[in-house]
């Protein structure tokens, strides 16, 4: 069984992997035997993690993108077979909340709409379709591994960035349709609360500690918790999963409180 966890000879693409959920990540495949791209809009953060990695006897290459734009990313995906021969597994996780602001909904603007859409959901679509016609045209099959957010499940008044990664859940769904014929598998990763590095202060541990009381494990995720994921969904030993969302979040949605971004009024509180 081990033995199909070893991601030996293979080569990845992480997005977002400078820090945080995608920096573990990207270390975890790395440990596991795969070369890793490390991409991210920041250059010194993936020159920093490229750097953790290979002095811990791993081999991974830095890139800078931005995943908004469909030529960068084609590009990325080049960078990585012209370093390693080939692209194995596509890690699209770079994203964030955009454009943010307190409008009512019929007040939110085009741009701030239209910024989330193309930062979370038409980066997934750039990034697995680059990577795809790499995977396709080399015939060995190949994954993808999208990243969405336990947000996309629930309502929210933040509403383009749980839109954007509902998108991603659809979109899984329908790659690993379109795709399960050319042996690529496709699946998506589905944070709840996770903290993307170590409490800065004890004022930020309590507060990650407060948090972690709505949930039934009664603690918020760490970064790192992501890793063994990543590697199983990478290898062979899922070689028969696809189009599947897979939540890490500590029962929070099972069970826990969902956080709604305002209080609920009640007619004795009037």
């Amino acid at each position: 069984m081990l033995e199909d966890l070893t991601l030996t000879g293979r080569s990845a693409v992480v997005t977002g992997g400078g820090r945080g959920l995608g920096r573990a990540m990207a270390k975890a495949l790395a440990k596991a035997g795969a070369n890793v791209l490390v991409a991210a809009r920041t250059r010194a953060q993936v020159d920093d993690a490229v750097a953790e990695i290979n002095a811990e006897g791993g081999r991974a290459v830095a890139w800078v993108a931005d995943v908004t734009d469909s030529a960068q990313v084609d590009a990325m995906v080049d960078a990585c077979v012209d370093a390693f021969g080939a692209i194995d597994v596509m890690i699209a996780n770079a994203g964030g909340g955009g454009v943010q602001g307190a409008w009512e909904f019929w007040e939110y603007p085009d741009d701030a709409f239209e910024t989330v859409l193309a930062t979370n959901l038409k980066s997934n679509f750039y990034c697995g379709r680059a990577a795809a016609r790499h995977m396709v045209g080399r015939g060995q099959g190949g994954v993808i591994i999208n990243t969405s957010s336990g947000t996309a499940l629930r309502g929210n008044r933040s509403f383009a960035y749980p839109t954007a990664k509902g998108g991603q859940i659809s979109l899984t769904k329908s790659m690993a349709t379109m795709l399960g014929p050319q042996d690529i598998r496709v699946n998506v990763i589905v944070p709840g609360f996770v903290a993307q590095r170590p409490a800065n202060d004890e004022r930020e541990a309590e507060t990650r500690r407060q948090r972690g009381e709505r949930i039934p494990v009664r603690r918020i995720g760490e970064w790192w918790e992501l890793g063994p994921l990543a590697v199983y969904l990478a290898s062979d030993a899922s070689r028969y999963v696809t189009g599947q969302l897979f939540i890490i979040d500590g029962g929070g949605l099972a069970g826990g409180i969902g956080p709604t971004g305002f209080v609920p009024r009640h007619p004795e509180s009037d």
